[in-house]
Order: structure tokens, then C-alpha cells, then sequence
């Protein structure tokens, strides 16, 4: 499988995350507020919970229903009560365009 354009580079908003789906995978995009643009599984581990309707700061997204913070280079919780990480994908920036292929998880750290 190749890389998808999931956005523009230009629709993600600092330190915000959008909802995408490529071949049935759910992945949150996120812009962090360096610039930096994240692609991590969609779903938190602790609940059937969108993380994308979260909230973003730093290198971490929170999930709104029960608080569980996940880092946005690992995917692993930082805090209970989830405590299995979600998968991160790599992300490929082509001119404006941002690329994520869902077959493709970086190793967690």
C-alpha cells in the first residue's frame, strides 16, 4: 500500500487535531504547536473514544471522555486509565500535501 493525501498542510489548525480515515483506519492528524504534523490511531484504548475531539498540547493528545493523555511520537497513555498505546503512523509531507500510509507504524519508543 503507498501513502494517502489525508489534507492540506494548510487545513490543520496548531495545536489541534482533524479525524481521517484511509482504507477503514481511524487516524488523528495533528499539528502540534512547533509545526510538527502527527498521525496516531484515532481510537483510545481505554474507551470507543474519537481522539481527535480531544485536546492537544504539546507532544501529547488528551482523550476528552476520561483524561488519558497519549504521546503523539509513541502512542503510549502517559496517565491511567488507558494504559495500551494506539498505533503512530508516519507522516510524509509533500509540498502542502500530507501523506500517511495506515500499513506503516513507526516502532514505539
Amino acid at each position: 500500500m503507498s501513502a494517502t493525501r489525508v489534507c492540506s498542510l494548510s487545513e490543520l489548525e496548531p495545536d489541534s487535531a482533524r479525524r481521517v480515515v484511509v482504507d477503514g483506519v481511524p487516524i488523528a492528524v495533528v499539528l502540534d504547536s512547533a509545526g510538527e504534523v502527527h498521525a496516531i490511531g484515532d481510537t483510545c484504548t481505554h474507551g470507543d473514544i474519537s481522539l481527535a475531539e480531544g485536546f492537544v498540547e504539546g507532544d501529547t493528545i488528551e482523550c476528552w471522555a476520561h483524561g488519558s493523555a497519549f504521546s503523539l511520537r509513541s502512542g503510549r497513555p502517559l496517565n491511567l486509565p488507558a494504559y495500551e498505546p494506539v498505533p503512530v503512523y508516519a507522516v510524509q509531507l509533500d509540498g502542502d500535501d500530507v501523506l500517511i500510509d495506515p500499513s506503516v507504524t513507526k516502532p514505539a519508543s
